[in-house]
């Protein structure tokens, strides 16, 4: 098939050429953003309706921002983009043959099917437990805002629970806090739960000192943030460590079970963790989108889900086809794939450089060079005024670190409002070392953590007062 072909409108009833952009998320938006031109009209399509900034979703499950001031409604974003419609449902089905696809509308108002001439899809990644399902609900991850919800329900829950016990066995269990995965999102998180025990609540309880919580991060390599140099990582790990956070490594997790973790280090007997909190942060699998396509397509699929796709982001055989961001791997064109993180930056970059190839095969002209990412660097925030990274060659460490990271993410966070409400609300919680968002929502109040709820409790206490009440008439 020519590419340049693609151009051609095949639908004599409509001028201009028909992309559909599945996935609002950093790839998606970035290329409807460059998508522009007289001769083009440009459906979005996503089961939210709003775009997520997900590198600071951390902070909403450790109460330090809102989930309003990291999210964006599409229709914002986009209002002045006549050429742009939204459209909120969730995609059931593809028909690349006849180029189509089919949208379950919200609501359970039915489905329809939309044609296109060219398809984006950018549908991200979920969490990969590795083969042990079971686990999600007693270790969630942190994909979503419902998913910050929950955590930040279960932490600040923790904490009140072991403020009504009075066994110190099982109050250390609801203080203790396990973290699986070293990465950013881990050691972040990590970070900011120190920083909740030892400044947050180290006032607001009179019968226990948060200062006595165990964080716990389980990372399966042989150092934190091992996207970062050797000694970046190690420089994370003595600051985490100075937070009171206990780092362990070459640790896999082989068991979670609702009253704690069981740990096999890569040498030796497995450890056991009497925790009631426990966050997954250690791996992601594809979209669901990604299957379909695989199968329509032949194109190869990994042991994560992702699909493999051409240097031109293409799906073999369909170059009408784009797939982008965390669900998918880049051929290099020799029989092997691209080593690219995954990070917001490159779904970005992905999603502009779709467009570009769009854009140019509209004009026909010749097809751009393969996809190239450029890494403008690695930064992450272990704390107040701890930060390390890179930026080109050059390493960052500390204050420095930590201020450019501040500046990076106000800079990509999206909508002009919510950066100012981020800057405010950072500002804030610097000088007074609060956290404005710490409310337990998500679920109603007696449901604990899924495991232990309130009404069991207090039959329990009612039975042991009826027992003591019994025994003193005797």
């Amino acid at each position: 098939m020519n590419p340049e072909s693609i151009a051609v409108n095949r639908n004599a009833r409509s001028a201009s050429h028909r992309v559909v952009v599945v996935g609002g998320g950093f790839g998606g938006l970035s290329a409807v953003r460059r998508l522009r031109g007289n001769n083009l009209s440009v459906t979005l399509i996503d089961r939210r309706n709003f775009h997520l900034f997900q590198p600071l979703l951390y902070q909403v499950a450790t109460g330090a921002l809102a989930a309003g001031e990291i999210a964006t409604p599409l229709r914002a974003l986009l209002k002045r983009r006549k050429d742009v419609k939204v459209v909120l449902g969730e995609v059931a089905g593809f028909d690349l043959a006849r180029r189509r696809l089919v949208v379950a509308d919200v609501g359970g108002a039915g489905a329809r099917e939309l044609e296109y001439d060219t398809l984006i899809v950018a549908g991200g990644a979920g969490h990969a437990y590795f083969g042990h399902s079971e686990w999600a609900p007693l270790a969630p991850g942190l994909k979503t805002i419902e998913d910050a919800v929950e955590i930040r329900r279960r932490i600040l829950v923790a904490f009140e629970v072991a403020e009504t016990l009075e066994d110190p066995v099982r109050q250390a269990s609801w203080l203790t806090f396990v973290v699986v995965g070293g990465g950013p999102t881990g050691a972040e998180l990590a970070g900011q739960l120190a920083e909740i025990a030892r400044d947050t609540l180290r006032r607001d309880f009179r019968t226990i000192d948060p200062r006595s919580a165990r964080i716990v991060l389980v990372e399966g390599e042989d150092r934190v943030l091992p996207v970062l140099h050797p000694s970046l990582s190690a420089r994370a790990k003595r600051s985490l460590e100075r937070l009171g956070v206990t780092v362990q490594l070459d640790r896999l997790v082989s068991g979670i079970d609702p009253e704690g973790v069981t740990i096999q280090p890569q040498a030796g007997p497995a450890e056991r963790i009497s925790a009631r909190t426990v966050i997954w942060a250690a791996g992601v699998r594809a979209s669901e989108l990604a299957r379909p396509l695989a199968e329509q397509s032949g194109a190869e699929v990994d042991r994560a889900g992702r699909i493999t796709v051409s240097p031109q982001l293409t799906l073999p055989g369909h170059p009408e086809v784009f797939a982008l961001g965390d669900m998918v791997r880049v051929s290099d064109g020799r029989g092997g794939v691209l080593a690219l993180p995954g990070v917001a930056p490159t779904a970005m970059q992905q999603g502009r450089y779709a467009a570009r190839v769009i854009a140019r095969r509209l004009r026909g002209k010749a097809e751009l060079r393969p996809f190239r990412y450029r890494d403008k660097g690695n930064l992450a925030t272990i704390g107040r005024l701890r930060a390390v990274g890179n930026v080109g060659r050059l390493r960052l460490g500390g204050f420095i670190a930590w201020i450019a990271w501040l500046a990076v993410h106000l800079y990509y966070l999206t909508g002009l409002q919510n950066r100012l409400h981020v800057f405010i609300r950072w500002t804030a919680s610097f000088v007074t070392r609060g956290r404005g968002a710490r409310l337990i929502t998500g679920e109603r109040a007696h449901q604990l953590l899924g495991h232990e709820s309130i009404p069991a409790r207090v039959a329990d206490a009612r039975r042991t007062s009826a027992t003591v009440s019994t025994q003193g008439r005797s």
